[in-house]
């Protein structure tokens, strides 16, 4: 099933697997890639995930193979509000990893209408104060870039493609991508001090790899400080794709943080922020 805009600024959903028969209670939840991923990264999510979720994923234009066009406007909220308002119905559960995190808190500070009852962010880019951004930040994401595509490149097909075929793909990646893809991503780095995050009462489990050299574990701690309605995860065996790394353990947090949830919860911020630890 396909829901799509005609015009230029389109963003196709697709309804990746229907909830079972059986479901009471039937969670409407949408997947949103990071830049240059695919839809290809929520797999293992879907295959393990319980038969009462409708899992909804966008294909966004930061895909890897997606229209290099979309970097030209320097806002990327447009595309996270096309995906949400293509899935038919409201969206239970928002689940956003990486680049698209941060484009996701960008909109649920912009937006009050038109939010999805919680959300998940994975591996958000997050920093407290602007005065943590120097100039080596900036070499480091720069010349950093294609190490994070390989890196995903690797998750991504188990380590089975050679390491210098996987390389020489992670580069194509970045030419495609171009500097300003990478600029999209590092301007909403460079915003995310800013951010209104005390506007953000929704329910949120924020998710992270305490391997990730890219989004730093830190950078997760930071946000789901600054967030109202938060839980933090860390998994100790994980770097920037925990669904894809840990996909057991990501599922497991995902079902216990809805578990978690009320009909009231999203009205009652002073919730206590909870680290939960990783399970053995």
């Amino acid at each position: 099933m396909l829901a799509d805009e005609d015009l230029e600024g389109s963003v196709r959903v697709r309804l990746r697997r229907a909830p079972h028969d059986d479901a009471r209670r039937p969670v409407r939840v949408l997947l949103l890639h990071g830049l240059a991923g695919s839809t290809a990264v929520w797999r293992r999510f879907t295959e393990l995930a319980g038969g009462e979720l409708e899992l909804w994923e966008a294909e966004l234009p930061w895909a890897a193979h997606g229209d290099t066009r979309w970097s030209h406007d320097p806002d990327p909220v447009p595309w996270v509000a096309r995906a949400l308002d293509a899935v038919p119905g409201r969206v239970d559960l928002l689940i956003a990893h990486s680049f698209a995190a941060n484009a996701v808190l960008e909109l649920l500070v912009s937006r009050p209408a038109g939010r999805p009852g919680a959300c998940v962010l994975v591996s958000p880019f997050h920093r407290g104060t602007p005065e943590e951004f120097e100039w080596d930040t900036a070499v480091y994401y720069l010349h950093g870039f294609q190490r994070i595509l390989d890196e995903g490149l690797r998750v991504g097909s188990d380590g089975r493609i050679p390491v210098e075929l996987r390389e020489a793909m992670a580069l194509r990646v970045r030419d495609r991508i171009g500097p300003y893809g990478w600029m999209r991503f590092f301007d909403a780095y460079l915003r995310s001090p800013f951010l209104d995050t005390a506007a953000i009462g929704l329910p949120t489990l924020v998710v992270a790899g305490e391997h990730d050299f890219a989004a730093r574990p830190a950078d997760a701690r930071a946000l789901a400080g600054a967030l109202p309605d938060a839980r933090l995860r860390i998994f100790e065996r994980s770097g920037h794709f925990p669904m894809a790394e840990q996909p057991e353990l990501f599922v497991g947090a995902v079902h216990g943080f809805l578990s978690s949830l009320t009909p009231t919860s999203s009205s009652h911020p002073s919730r206590l922020l909870t680290e939960v630890p990783e399970l053995t």
